[in-house]
């Protein structure tokens, strides 16, 4: 049968480091056994003590890989990675509602894991009212949340409200994920609301190491292969909580400050 093995597209820049962006989620459609493909809309010089240097694609390129794709495969799952600017956002907008690539899973990345802030207002505004519809999953962090919601989150009560205010943005099904930088920290709790209203808590301990680049982008591209291999969507973000916490937990030592997790360790969740 041709044309049928699950397919996956990341919509993502390069981090030459392999830490983070487009090859991570490589990396995770690979150890989920899907096949992952790719549409690069930007491209960074960097290494484990930062970021150097930064291009944006041309958009008419980055239209190109779009069409391409579509004239050939079958992607049955997509997932949007760092997108930098308004233009960009819309010309991303424009193809997924021009190609059926599957459900969508958006990574809205608007701060760093240590809360700041990454995209100018008019990528912000862009994201919030034209990309995050679009969305079958959203994985926003903890501070993410907050600016979305322009809730302070102070409690679960309160991250449980954010979820609920994302959704009301248009997106189906919302993980907000949990503060991870108190230094009494014994555990991390991520809250999921799906669209039929039900939700869960998903726990796991708190790791003290600085090998945590490509955590949020491992998270949301495992729902997307998963819901490419017909997991449902609750099932999908459970593995996806698994799988993340597993890469956490095992360090490798590649680097000499910020590091990547482990995606070998994760292989073999179920």
């Amino acid at each position: 049968m041709t044309n049928e093995f699950p397919q996956v597209l990341t919509i993502a820049g390069s981090d030459s480091d392999g830490s983070a962006g487009m090859q991570a989620d490589l990396h995770t459609f690979f150890i989920r056994k899907t096949y992952g493909m790719s549409v690069l809309v930007a491209a960074v010089a960097g290494n484990s003590y930062g970021i150097h240097a930064a291009e944006t694609l041309p958009l008419a390129f980055i239209d190109q890989q779009f069409e391409a794709l579509a004239d050939d495969f079958k992607i049955k799952a997509s997932k949007t990675g760092m997108l930098s600017d308004a233009a960009l956002i819309g010309t991303v907008v424009k193809a997924y509602q021009t190609y059926d690539f599957g459900p969508l899973v958006v990574d809205p990345v608007i701060t760093t894991k240590h809360g700041a802030q990454l995209l100018e207002n008019e990528a912000f505004k862009a994201l919030k009212q034209q990309l995050l519809p679009l969305a079958t999953v959203a994985t926003p962090n903890f501070f993410e949340a907050q600016l979305l919601t322009g809730r302070t989150i102070q409690s679960e009560t309160d991250q449980a409200a954010a979820a609920r205010d994302i959704q009301a943005l248009g997106v189906q099904n919302v993980i907000v994920k949990g503060w991870h930088h108190q230094d009494d920290q014994q555990e991390v709790a991520d809250y999921v609301l799906l669209a039929d209203g039900s939700d869960f808590w998903l726990r796991h301990p708190y790791f003290d190491t600085t090998h945590i680049n490509g955590t949020g982008d491992t998270l949301s591209a495992t729902i997307a292969a998963e819901i490419a291999k017909g997991q449902s969507v609750a099932n999908a973000i459970r593995i996806a909580h698994d799988v993340t916490t597993a890469a956490i937990a095992s360090e490798i030592a590649v680097g000499h400050q910020f590091g990547p997790i482990n995606h070998w360790a994760a292989q073999n969740i179920d």
